[in-house]
């Protein structure tokens, strides 16, 4: 069953740790601006009715004037901080809406399966977020930098996005952070902090977030990749 799904889409970042004159979300990927290549995912996924994107008004505008789509509902300016920029981007949807995906416009090569299986999984668990479950084992540290804890690695994951949250769960966790000035540093943190259960969503490893400049030559390599096995994924 399909219900009415609204897609925020952040492309409000700085991006200095890509040390670069552009900004992280505008690269170039393969020949496509990063913040494009998110936004044409997400609007050839048939569970998403309609895409806000947030950011800097005017140079969103610019970058996608060559692109338009048709499931755009609404560019809008950010906050100060990702958590304040998913807010804006949140209050902007449609009121028709019953869930909400979230994700990072620098998160360019998610895929329309990635997206499709993480909604889904909020439709039945209320909550949901793409995550690669770890192949590494993973240390706690102490203070100083010593080990304090070798954690059980079937239990952890790495979280990313989109993630996905019914309304009313999103509306509660994303206000009530803002009213006690809880810090978090993804939009599922909010949510846990009131007792939310969060569904992990295994998405695999190349939804990668494009951070540091030698995440773009990984970036194409996975395009590469993807159009040898057949046709570039989206």
């Amino acid at each position: 069953m399909h219900t009415f799904t609204s897609a925020v889409i952040l492309a409000a970042g700085s991006g200095t740790r890509f040390r670069s004159d552009i900004k992280k979300q505008y690269i170039a990927v393969d020949g496509v601006p990063a913040v494009v290549r998110s936004l044409q995912t997400f609007a050839a996924c048939p569970l998403i009715n309609e895409i806000v994107l947030v950011g800097d008004v005017d140079e969103l505008r610019e970058v996608l004037s060559p692109y338009p789509t048709k499931k755009l509902a609404a560019v809008v300016p950010g906050g100060e901080t990702r958590q304040e920029s998913a807010l804006c981007g949140f209050d902007a949807i449609s009121s028709k809406a019953k869930y909400v995906a979230i994700h990072d416009a620098a998160r360019c090569l998610v895929t329309r399966e990635n997206i499709e299986d993480t909604v889904r999984a909020a439709y039945r668990y209320r909550a949901a977020v793409a995550a690669e479950k770890t192949v590494d084992t993973v240390k706690q540290a102490d203070k100083d930098g010593f080990i304090d804890t070798t954690l059980k690695r079937e239990y952890i994951w790495l979280v990313k996005t989109p993630q996905v949250f019914h309304c009313d769960v999103y509306r509660v966790a994303a206000y009530m952070g803002k009213k006690e000035k809880a810090v978090a540093t993804d939009d599922s943190m909010l949510c846990e902090r009131l007792g939310f259960s969060v569904k992990l969503v295994e998405c695999g490893p190349d939804n990668i977030k494009l951070t540091h400049p030698d995440d773009l030559q990984r970036a194409h390599a996975i395009l590469e990749m993807r159009r040898r096995e057949g046709g570039e994924k989206l």
